[in-house]
């Protein structure tokens, strides 16, 4: 009993101190911010895209729902290129019109097929083949485990022999277009 009272005592004696208990409050506020971190299920994925005003890079960092599915995840992030920048005075990829018509990873070759509009040059830039390098790029830097995309519009890969060029035997996913 006498313990009982001690313990009571000194944590009568912890919370009575101000800093003591703003330090405690902090450590919670802490404790449950990482736990809803960790059962979110949320993985950070890092777009490119770049300034409507001098075309330089702008990288955003998003926070998308993970799943236990590789391609869902893959999918999810292309669906978000797709629906563009965060920022008002960033550009668009791709044409407003663009979107996912069909997606498959398998054996770590990601297929995507987008839309016709696609092949639209994006309002701003007009430069279709940096917006897929970019597509391209960014697959590869948020999925290290893809092994190769192949790109589509409309049914018809694109650009197939540039890629390859670009990314043949490459030790790292950081190559830009020549």
């Amino acid at each position: 009993m006498h313990g009982k009272r001690a313990f009571l005592s000194n944590i009568s004696a912890f919370f009575g101190d101000k800093r003591w208990r703003r330090l405690f409050y902090l450590a919670l506020l802490c404790l449950v911010a990482l736990g809803d971190f960790l059962l979110s299920g949320l993985a950070r994925r890092t777009f490119v895209f770049y300034s409507g005003i001098d075309g330089k890079p702008v990288i955003e960092d998003r926070m998308l729902h993970k799943s236990r599915d590789r391609e869902t995840d893959i999918r999810r992030y292309v669906d978000e290129v797709l629906l563009g920048p965060e920022s008002p005075d960033t550009a668009l990829l791709f044409h407003r019109e663009a979107r996912l018509v069909s997606f498959m990873l398998r054996d770590g070759v990601v297929y995507a097929d987008l839309s016709e509009a696609a092949a639209l040059p994006p309002p701003g830039t007009g430069d279709v083949f940096r917006s897929l390098l970019t597509l391209n790029e960014g697959i590869r830097r948020n999925f290290p485990a893809v092994k190769d995309i192949r790109l589509f519009i409309g049914g018809n890969e694109v650009f197939f022999e540039e890629f390859r060029g670009i990314f043949a035997n490459s030790a790292d996913n950081r190559k830009t277009a020549p």
